[in-house]
């Protein structure tokens, strides 16, 4: 999709970062709450399903609980989050419905998209919300989230979303103008991106760390989200927030902020679900010849192909496949525990009942529960 093909997009995701939400941790930012949601009604006035990702709990509670600086404590954090979470939801809720729109909260967890029966009751109940034509609010649950099961920062929870419901386009409203070729701050000859592939190698080295401190993401966290976004065929907009009339301006067409081009062909959907999973439970270092048969061949992972694990999975669950130099080629569901897999790695799949007594299957990960890197 180009950008002057935006206009026929039938369904988008828009993610609002925090810095913009509370005015830098000042408080809800309700003027431009209330543009962006005009924009955001008008678009659905024209046909366009609208999804919502709302950053902002922590820094809002923050405002309201009066403190400075964010909390670092997971109960402290927990809490702020608890408290914005509220004036969150009345202030879209209230915006919304001067348009005649109603909005639903969703709050979700890494949880929630890991597991293939929520991870698809997650989808039936937003694809549910859209057909009543309602903006689903979605933010992390950071009142029950741990360390070990969060996203890390909502434009990962943004892509996953946009893989969830097929969006068209990811649209990422932050407090920067777009993806720069250096740090416009240091270098002030940095030109901005308008447009580049997922692909390019370059963009690793435009991404930056988040400068406002009130997020937990930055150009890293966007650049991995537009990567996420593009497993389903969606291309990304990082946009400055600010700008007047910003998503009907981009919507448009118009050269606002860097598009980021998916350029790659859309995953079918167990295989992005597995693309979008974060959380490795283990590691399988596979032979060149291995990489080469997952690679060019399109076939399953056997253990003979197999040279060492590492992790503590069982079977079933998410693994990485990394070749002999640390480079990701692939990750899936592996059919045997650890402990199993340890004594076959190596061996041909005529020798596990004799090894172990037992032969679940021939494969160790199988081709369709495994996505290339």
């Amino acid at each position: 999709m180009s950008r002057t093909e935006f206009a026929t997009a039938k369904r988008i995701v828009i993610k609002i970062g925090s810095s913009l939400l509370t005015k830098g941790g000042r408080g809800l930012d309700k003027i431009s709450i209330a543009a962006w949601v005009a924009q955001m009604s008008a678009l659905k006035a024209q046909g366009i399903d609208v999804v919502l990702v709302s950053s902002g709990s922590v820094a809002e509670g923050m405002s309201r609980l009066g403190l400075k600086t964010r909390p670092t404590t997971l109960h402290e954090l927990q809490a702020a989050a608890a408290v914005g979470q509220m004036g969150l939801v009345r202030v879209f809720d209230d915006n919304f419905q001067q348009h005649g729109l109603h909005a639903a909260q969703v709050l979700l967890t890494h949880d929630d998209l890991s597991d293939r029966q929520r991870y698809l009751n997650a989808r039936s109940t937003l694809l549910t919300l859209i057909d009543f034509g309602v903006i689903p609010v979605i933010n992390e649950n950071d009142t029950v989230a741990t360390e070990e099961i969060r996203f890390g920062d909502n434009d990962t929870l943004a892509a996953l979303v946009a893989n969830l419901v097929e969006a068209d386009l990811l649209i990422i409203l932050t407090d920067q103008q777009g993806l720069f070729t250096a740090d416009p701050s240091v270098y002030p000859e940095a030109e901005l991106i308008s447009a580049i592939s997922v692909n390019d190698a370059r963009l690793e080295k435009m991404a930056g760390g988040s400068r406002s401190g009130l997020g937990r993401g930055g150009m890293t966290t966007k650049v991995r989200a537009a990567r996420l976004a593009a497993r389903s065929g969606a291309g990304t907009i990082i946009a400055a927030g600010t700008v007047n009339d910003v998503i009907n301006t981009v919507m448009q067409g118009h050269e606002l902020g860097t598009y980021i081009i998916p350029d790659i062909a859309p995953l079918i959907a167990r295989k992005r679900w597995l693309a979008g999973q974060l959380q490795v439970k283990g590691h399988v270092v596979i032979d060149a010849g291995a990489v080469n048969v997952l690679r060019n061949e399109g076939k399953s992972l056997l253990a003979v192909g197999v040279k060492t694990l590492s992790g503590t999975f069982q079977r079933g669950e998410l693994v990485s496949c990394i070749d002999e130099a640390g480079i990701e080629i692939a990750r899936g569901l592996i059919n045997y525990d650890y402990n199993d897999a340890n004594l076959i790695i190596g061996k041909s799949s005529t020798l596990f009942e004799s090894i172990l007594g037992y032969a679940n299957d021939e494969e160790l990960i199988h081709r369709d529960n495994m996505v290339l890197m």
